[in-house]
């Protein structure tokens, strides 16, 4: 473990030589056929993807072909503003997210979530920010069209122990998934 520990403090440092780091992209499915994207930084293609595959096999799911999931996810901008953060109604908000350039704002139990379209973000960021608009998370990312939900208990389990298993590892830099739980399968996992 302590070639790893160093390897990552040398890739956090910008030390190495990061010429032969290299960006890639894994896809495959979690349980229940929930898909799920692995976006990778590494130094040796194939230690990352065995170790990728094998997190995926282990808990249930599979790692499969370029292109099996992605395309069921659209890279959007998505920028969330808290609502203790904001004393502007969902109208209001509704009219600076749209005048901005963005596509669409929705409103969950304590944030309201604008999304546009990736060369959007920067001008529908300032020009909300310009109104007084501060958001909590700010960032371009990978959104599911459709969400899989998983109403078992015991693919909750898998499912959330790899997306963990996932976040973990060194060499993963983000990870975008399209599962939902629901609260009452979520109120049994806490």
């Amino acid at each position: 473990p302590n070639d790893n520990i160093k390897r990552a403090i040398d890739k956090g440092a910008g030390g190495g030589d990061s010429a032969n780091f290299e960006e890639l992209t894994y896809e495959g499915y979690g349980p229940g056929g929930t898909a799920v994207i692995v976006k990778a930084m590494t130094d040796n293609r194939n230690r990352t993807a065995g170790e990728i595959r094998h997190i995926f096999s282990k808990n249930g799911g599979n790692m499969g072909e370029s292109g099996c999931v992605s395309w069921m996810f659209k890279e959007k901008g998505v920028l969330t503003i808290d609502k203790e953060e904001t004393d502007l109604s969902l109208d209001d908000l509704m009219l600076l997210a749209l005048d901005a350039g963005a596509e669409d704002i929705a409103e969950d139990d304590d944030s309201f979530e604008v999304t546009c379209q990736p060369e959007d973000f920067q001008s529908v960021k300032e020009g909300m920010e310009k109104e007084g608009v501060s958001f909590s998370e700010a960032e371009i990312t990978m959104v599911p069209d459709t969400t899989v939900e998983v109403n078992d208990l015991e693919q909750a389990k898998f499912i959330l122990r790899m997306m963990d298993t996932l976040d973990d590892h060194d060499d993963v830099q983000n990870t975008y998934t399209n599962f939902d739980i629901p609260d009452e399968i979520a109120d049994q996992l806490s």
